[in-house]
């Protein structure tokens, strides 16, 4: 009986019991939708916005000081002791309102000197008026008693206006602030009696870049908030467009006027200032993070109602921190990936969890 010949055995054989489980490995793992019982990858969680209209305004942003449009030192004129100091500190005070009252004794003697001189000169004019009718005095006598009337008339408006300065008043109104001197001190021309401040209007001062010097005007309305008062707004408008841009920093300076019927403003304080120059109802909005950029396109991923993604260009228009405007490429009521959209790709299913867009909070689920 032959038999057959024995074949040398390949060291690269692989057993059929082997080749038999992996066959059945790869059946149980095939991808689900082939058969029952396949693997699919679960919805990726992400936090979604809805794209709702709202008003968008075209601003920028600066951070400014506060100062009173009139603010000054009230200063003695003349040397002398106070009398009286007829205010509180902090004190409202009115146009004309008595701030001081320095010691009189002298200005009023010297007042009443000159009036005295002044009511005699008067009287030998109207006597040489009266004289020169009869040609009983020269013309040069005349003149010389017309000269005299005219010295000692200024003599004593000099008097008074020295004797008026003896009472120090406010120029405008305002509030009074802390005494720096105290009744009974003496006073050398110069000395500082107290500040006051006009409270009722502040000013504001910034600067902006020049890039934004075309659309820098007079009137253009302004928003200030500050950290005292960080819940209230003062809204104001541009007074003052500095005509030369700086050239270390090139910034122009502005200067804002904004009403402070409150009186919470104070001089001193920080600003943060907005500055709009355009304002559009209706435009659409969506959180800055919902944007992403590939080359020079932007992007987002908005979720369909079967809760996958579609990867959508769009055209953006004013953006800051917050929020970004979308000028064309999507519409009121979408929703879109506002967080988690690094793992995604088109057609990608998602888990929606809920997140606030710029409108509000947005739909948690879809379809």
């Amino acid at each position: 009986m032959n038999s057959l010949p024995l074949l040398p055995r390949s060291p690269y054989a692989v057993p059929a019991s082997f080749l038999v489980a992996l066959s059945l490995l790869a059946t149980g793992c095939a991808p689900k939708g082939g058969g029952a019982g396949g693997f699919q990858m679960p919805p990726t969680p992400v936090e979604i916005a809805e794209v709702r209209p709202q008003t968008v305004r075209d601003q920028f942003r600066a951070l400014g000081g506060i100062a009173s449009v009139d603010q000054i030192e009230v200063v003695s004129e003349l040397s002398a002791s106070v009398a009286e100091l007829p205010f509180d500190e902090g004190q409202a005070l009115e146009t004309g309102g008595l701030i001081a009252r320095l010691d009189d004794r002298e200005f009023a003697a010297e007042s009443q000197r000159a009036e005295a001189q002044r009511d005699q000169a008067k009287a030998n004019f109207d006597r040489a008026q009266k004289l020169v009718e009869t040609n009983a005095i020269s013309q040069q006598g005349m003149d010389d008693a017309r000269t005299a009337l005219k010295v000692a008339e200024a003599n004593a408006a000099l008097a008074k206006a020295r004797f008026d300065k003896t009472r120090i008043r406010a120029p405008f109104p305002g509030l009074a602030g802390r005494r720096r001197v105290s009744r009974g001190a003496y006073l050398s021309s110069g000395d500082v009696i107290t500040d006051l401040a006009r409270v009722d209007e502040m000013k504001v001062t910034f600067a902006a870049p020049e890039r934004y010097s075309s659309q820098l005007k007079v009137g253009v309305p302004v928003d200030v908030t500050t950290p005292a008062f960080p819940d209230d707004h003062f809204p104001g408008r541009i007074r003052v467009v500095d005509p030369v841009i700086d050239p270390q920093t090139r910034t122009v300076q502005l200067v804002a006027r904004i009403p402070n019927t409150s009186r919470k403003l104070r001089p001193g304080m920080s600003a943060n200032v907005s500055v709009t120059f355009s304002e559009r109802t209706g435009a659409l909005v969506v959180p800055d993070e919902a944007v992403f950029a590939e080359g020079n396109q932007s992007f987002v991923f908005v979720v369909t109602d079967s809760n996958s993604v579609d990867r959508t260009p769009v055209r953006l228009g004013t953006r800051d921190s917050m929020q970004v405007e979308i000028l064309e490429g999507l519409k009121a009521g979408q929703r879109v990936v506002r967080a988690g959209h690094q793992k995604l790709y088109p057609g990608a299913k998602v888990a929606p969890v809920g997140a606030g867009g710029p409108g509000g909070p947005a739909a948690g689920g879809g379809k």
